[in-house]
């Protein structure tokens, strides 16, 4: 069959995936490191790993024809270190200290686990290498979170509700259900259920509605700026503008975009439904509680930012 190559991605993106950076030496000695999501296992004994490379990839050389690499898996707050490594053009390695593992190959700082690895092995697959490693040594923190991308953005692993223990469950009405952490967290849960199948009446998704509310308030802007807000790598912000491209709502111009007549008649409407989902959600508050509410919160991110 021939597939939509971006719709196919998006059916792909269902799929939650761990983001690592791969890195290396070229033989000339440079540093070498690339953002991939494709990392998974493959054997226990013996310890294989694997991950693939485009064909076209400037590093391609360097992972395919080199005898040796790391897998650093990324920190949920390492965000920004993902989006260094998926750049091109640029000294990525520029200001972070790294460590030298083994066959020199450069271990990034903080990483939630690193992986050790001789290649075992290259193997051809469609437009990608698989490149096989064989794990001679690895590290891991244990109270780290892993960075996670799902839906085309960034994401945190978190405790489904259904794995929660009796004992959890019964802490909940202690110091747990009275714990903000948990609070936030079930409360953005259940608005975030409620109100994100709304925005499917529409053909939208959680995402496209996401670029659409911040070029409405902000006109034209760079993919690199909205990027930033929304949890998105450039590429990934991109091929959600190129779909609301495709629906006739956005216009590209190069990196910038900016929303069409239809596109405002659209987010026109998702915005006097969202307002009116905040409206009977925040129903069971009084005005001045919903004001200090939202007034609270803010502070509260400042103050953590």
């Amino acid at each position: 069959m021939n597939f939509d190559p971006k719709d196919f991605r998006r059916a792909l993106g269902k799929f939650p995936t761990g983001v690592t950076v791969i890195t290396t030496r070229d033989q000339n000695g440079e540093r070498i490191g690339v953002t991939a999501s494709s990392f998974n296992s493959v054997s226990i004994d013996p310890a294989l790993v694997l991950w693939s490379i485009d064909k076209g990839a400037y590093s391609l050389e360097a992972f395919t024809e080199g005898r040796h690499f790391a897998v650093n898996v990324l920190r949920n707050d390492q965000v920004e270190l993902s989006n260094r490594f998926a750049r091109r053009g640029e000294d990525k390695f520029a200001g972070i200290e790294v460590r030298e593992g083994l066959g020199n190959s450069p271990l990034l700082p903080g990483a939630a686990a690193v992986f050790e690895c001789r290649t075992w092995n290259v193997y051809e697959g469609g437009d990608h290498f698989i490149v096989v490693g064989e794990v001679l040594n690895y590290s891991y923190e244990d109270n780290a979170s892993s960075l996670v991308f799902h839906n085309g953005h960034y994401a945190v692993p978190e405790v489904h509700p259904a794995a929660k223990s009796p004992t959890e469950s019964l802490l909940a009405r202690g110091f747990l259900g009275d714990y903000l952490l948990y609070l936030l967290r079930q409360s953005l849960t259940a608005y975030r259920e409620d109100f994100y199948p709304r925005l499917g009446h529409f053909g939208i998704t959680a995402e496209e509605w996401r670029v659409l509310t911040l070029l409405a308030d902000g006109g034209t802007q760079e993919a690199r700026e909205i990027a930033g807000q929304v949890s998105q790598p450039v590429e990934a912000l991109l091929e959600t503008g190129e779909w609301l491209q495709d629906k006739g709502l956005i216009r590209i111009d190069g990196e910038r975009l900016e929303l069409t007549g239809k596109g405002m008649g659209v987010t026109d409407q998702l915005l006097d439904m969202a307002i009116e989902h905040e409206r009977q959600t925040l129903a069971c508050l009084s005005e001045a509680q919903q004001q200090a509410l939202k007034e609270n919160l803010k502070s509260l991110y400042r103050a953590l930012g």
